[in-house]
């Protein structure tokens, strides 16, 4: 899925031109945002933001839409996960931009805003699924403290007030880089050939330049399309994962994946398991993976701090184990 948006992001200012399939929606921003919409749009965002470094769930909750109060667990987590980044300075404001897609008469299975002008530096896209008709907007800031965040929220007019309807905090670096210097480690990956540490800070240097998924820069843009020029071709999935035999027991891999823990850049291996629950068994699976994988694939010993590996069972049992890379003999 992740691959589909990242197609849909790189061609999405070519969508606009293909006809009626692919009609946009209204984006106002710059110059084209009214002032007293953006004073009202950028004030409940500062607002929001305030709470959020205070850790008021409640004061977020009241303020939200109806659509995510019922569960505001993931919200409720974010906010107390990155309180710290978000109180670490005053907060300074990148982009505002209206999304009208009030006209619609259904939700909108894709709903695509184009900010700017076709094809200038600095223009801007949003894909959004599902989206209800409806007044949107959409507010970063970056805080720049000890460890800078940026915060991007979803907001949704309802009775004349912006009330929050989506939260996005993203760290701007791990372990002291920013996502330009990622994304320099990514190409210098690939050129010695390690294409499994390549695309994992491709990844990662994604992550930390792109506020949210569903935006579209030129930058954003060109990062997707050497992304994709780098995957490797067997990069497990749940449908084709990646078969390890160590131990004389064979370890099914559906996903790799870079991880920020701790402020480092660790490496995760998720691996089916017939039975999760067991501790004992799960760390010794664990183990065996760790040690396997790493053998198969060397390169990641110099690109990551530690491993992760997650025993995951058909019941819904989900058993990790961490290991530093300099432990794995």
């Amino acid at each position: 899925m992740l691959d589909i948006l990242r197609w849909l992001f790189r061609n999405s200012f070519l969508l606009v031109l293909l006809g009626p399939m692919a009609v946009a929606q209204s984006c106002f921003n710059g110059p084209d945002l009214d002032a007293p919409t953006r004073t009202a749009i950028e004030g409940a965002a500062r607002k929001y933001l305030e709470m959020s470094a205070q850790g008021d769930v409640a004061g977020l909750k009241a303020n939200a839409i109806p659509a995510i109060t019922g569960d505001f667990s993931s919200i409720e987590n974010a906010v107390v996960t990155n309180k710290p980044f978000l109180a670490g300075a005053p907060p300074t404001l990148v982009g505002s931009y209206l999304l009208d897609a009030s006209q619609a008469k259904a939700p909108l299975a894709r709903a695509d805003f184009y900010c700017g002008i076709f094809n200038s530096p600095d223009r801007v896209g949003f894909f959004i699924p599902n989206l209800p008709p409806g007044r949107y907007a959409i507010v970063i800031q970056k805080v720049a403290g000890k460890d800078p965040e940026t915060l991007t929220v979803i907001l949704q007019e309802v009775g004349g007030a912006w009330k929050l309807a989506g939260y996005y905090p993203r760290l701007d670096a791990i372990g002291g880089h920013d996502g330009q210097w990622y994304l320099g480690k990514a190409r210098e990956y690939k050129s010695k050939g390690q294409t499994h540490n390549a695309y994992l800070y491709y990844l990662t240097a994604w992550d930390l330049l792109a506020p949210v998924n569903f935006m579209a820069t030129p930058e954003l843009d060109k990062l997707a399309d050497e992304m994709q020029a780098a995957r490797p071709a067997d990069l497990p999935a749940d449908n084709a994962p990646l078969v390890l035999s160590a131990g004389g027991k064979t370890y099914r891999i559906t996903d790799i994946s870079a991880v920020a823990i701790d402020n480092n850049l660790d490496l995760r291996v998720r691996h089916q398991t017939p039975d999760a629950a067991d501790p004992g068994a799960a760390f010794q699976d664990n183990m065996a993976v760790i040690k396997a994988f790493v053998a198969k694939y060397p390169e990641v010993r110099d690109a990551f701090n530690a491993v992760v590996a997650r025993a995951v069972d058909t019941g819904g049992h989900d058993y990790g184990s961490v290991e530093p890379m300099k432990e794995i003999k």
